[in-house]
């Protein structure tokens, strides 16, 4: 019995096949047969679909069929619907891809096909789904696949967002045609601006500054002593810039109209904005290096670095290729040349840029390029599959080729790899351990602000509310006379005889003891009550000492105001 797996936008279907003749399969009459709903759904029957539960599930189950893996759902769906093999019957399962095939074979030990009927049969399924599954119309199946068609492009082309080696490639790109247009047009601007003033251009030598002298002098019978401090600044050099002002009186340059002056000052302010934007690329393309790919920038330096990633095409491709791959990457040609001539091949392509090559002898430059690339290659592995990432490793490695570079020169035995790379794990993890811990501190920082704000919020309020109803007291207090105080001691004295008649209550009943002990028990409670009211009532006694001087003190300070008003008043 043969069954036909069937993976959809919308899900998995499992197809039972009747009648199939193998002999007839690829007759033109078959084929014809196929396209027809009605003689197809006589052949195939469905015996069971299974549709995803979201996007992001059908997106999961497609990438793991194209990768040649078996998901839980696809088991599960398969042990369901597929019934299990006997003697008598022997079942056979149809897949369009071979991998596919393989793993279910291994994994649930079904025997599986991919060639004869199947592909027909796969194709006829394909055209008439919507006749087997009810619900499942042309729109939605369209719809279907075009949301997960988009899904699984734009998952298969955004490897990892935050390592983005795209915005280097074209960045680098962009530096190295920057260079040749700004060269290119610097060359016209002093072959233009010659005409005028010749002598410049032997005296200002870089084409940055001379752009930005020819835009500031224009027309050269204008320089006088006063524009000499704006030279100074532009040039950065006094001599320089009293050498311009001597050339300018003695020029032998021709007179220029005004018309061309303005077109010369025009392209000039082009070239200066072009060199600025040039500067600002190359700011952002080392720090997208020291984020990308630190450890390969810090050996070998962010242009190099960059151009080798360029032109490898990522940085996952630079990892994979050997330390000999990356040594002579950029010298394609003259490697072919080589091959094809029999003649020496050569010995480095894009490191040769480095400064390492360039502080070698010529008899190790060949060394020294195939130790760098080896180093090179490491540092690329390093910075594609390191989580996190730090450039102690690049550090290292840079060491390590200095201390080659010192072998070569001076014969003094370089530090084994072993141990440098020990060193540069145990420094990697210590940095690791100060990010977290000033992470942590930030963090703790920051919650604490928040937590001091919200609690200092508060109770400012209060004290302010403690300082109102403080100096609502005090005034209170100032108004109150001499009969408030006599009210208060009243209050006090018949409260004192209250507590005394309860006091006497109190002992009342602790004399009449039941047990022998009563006798101590009654000397211990009278000498320990006593204590505790004298010091209540001292408390209280305080408190109206308080409150009398402070009626006695308000009376005083009333009465000297009012001498002072009537002695303002005479």
């Amino acid at each position: 019995m043969l069954y036909v797996l069937f993976e959809h936008a919308s899900g998995y279907g499992l197809f039972s096949i009747k009648e199939f003749e193998e002999v007839g399969t690829f007759l033109p009459e078959v084929e014809a047969a196929a396209t027809e709903a009605a003689k197809f759904q006589k052949v195939v029957k469905l015996v069971g679909f299974k549709a995803f539960t979201s996007a992001a599930s059908a997106l999961e189950n497609i990438n793991a069929i194209t990768e040649g893996l078996l998901t839980e759902d696809l088991s599960a769906f398969l042990e369901a619907n597929l019934p299990k093999p006997g003697k008598k019957k022997e079942i056979q399962l149809g897949v369009s891809d071979a991998k596919l095939g393989a793993v279910i074979n291994e994994q649930l030990g079904v025997s599986v096909t991919h060639i004869g009927v199947v592909p027909e049969v796969v194709r006829g399924i394909r055209t008439h789904l919507n006749h087997f599954v009810k619900g499942l119309t042309p729109a939605s199946m369209k719809q279907t696949e075009l949301g997960l068609g988009h899904s699984y492009s734009r998952g298969k082309v955004k490897f990892n967002v935050n390592r983005v080696d795209n915005m280097i490639i074209q960045s680098i790109a962009l530096v190295d045609q920057l260079d040749k247009d700004i060269n290119t047009f610097a060359m016209r601007i002093k072959e233009w601006y010659s005409y005028h003033f010749p002598e410049l251009a032997k005296i200002v030598t870089d084409n940055y500054k001379f752009s930005l002298c020819a835009n500031y002098i224009r027309d050269r019978k204008t320089l006088s002593e006063e524009s000499l401090e704006k030279l100074e600044e532009l040039v950065m050099d006094s001599e320089m810039a009293q050498a311009i002002l001597d050339a300018s009186r003695m020029s032998m340059g021709m007179d220029i109209s005004p018309i061309d002056l303005m077109n010369i000052e025009r392209f000039a302010k082009r070239v200066v904005a072009l060199s600025e934007y040039r500067k600002q690329l190359a700011e952002y393309l080392r720090s997208k290096m020291a984020s990308v790919a630190p450890n390969l920038s810090v050996l070998i330096g962010e242009v190099v670095g960059a151009r080798l990633i360029s032109h490898a095409g990522s940085l996952t491709n630079l990892a994979k290729y050997p330390a000999s791959t990356v040594q002579i990457l950029g010298a394609e040609k003259a490697l072919f040349r080589a091959i094809k001539t029999r003649s020496n091949t050569p010995k480095y392509g894009l490191i040769f840029h480095s400064t390492f090559i360039g502080r070698a002898a010529t008899a190790n430059k060949g060394r020294i390029s195939r130790y760098l690339a080896n180093k090179c290659s490491i540092a690329s592995r390093i910075d594609c599959f390191t989580e996190n990432l730090t450039s102690v490793f690049g550090e290292k490695l840079r060491d390590q080729v200095e201390e080659r570079l010192k072998f070569y020169e001076t014969g003094d035995l370089p530090r084994k790899n072993i141990d440098v790379m020990h060193e540069a794990m145990i420094e990697h993890n210590n940095v690791l351990e100060q990010g977290k811990e000033k992470k942590r501190k930030y963090d703790s920082i920051v919650d604490g602000e928040a937590v001091s704000n919200e609690v200092t919020e508060e109770p400012p309020k209060k004290k302010k509310k403690k300082k109102k109803k403080a100096v609502e007291e005090a005034t209170v207090d100032a108004v109150v006379n001499e009969e408030n105080a006599t009210e208060l001691a009243e209050n006090y004295a018949v409260e004192k005889k209250k507590k005394k008649k309860k006091k006497k209550a109190e002992n009342a009943e602790v004399e009449e003891p039941e047990v022998n002990g009563g006798e101590e028990l009654l000397e211990e409670v009278p000498a320990e009550v006593p204590k505790k009211k004298k010091k209540k009532n001292l408390e209280v006694n305080d408190e109206l000492e308080s409150v009398e001087v402070a009626a006695v003190e308000t009376t005083k300070k009333k009465k000297k105001k009012q001498q002072k008003q009537e002695l303002n008043c005479h």
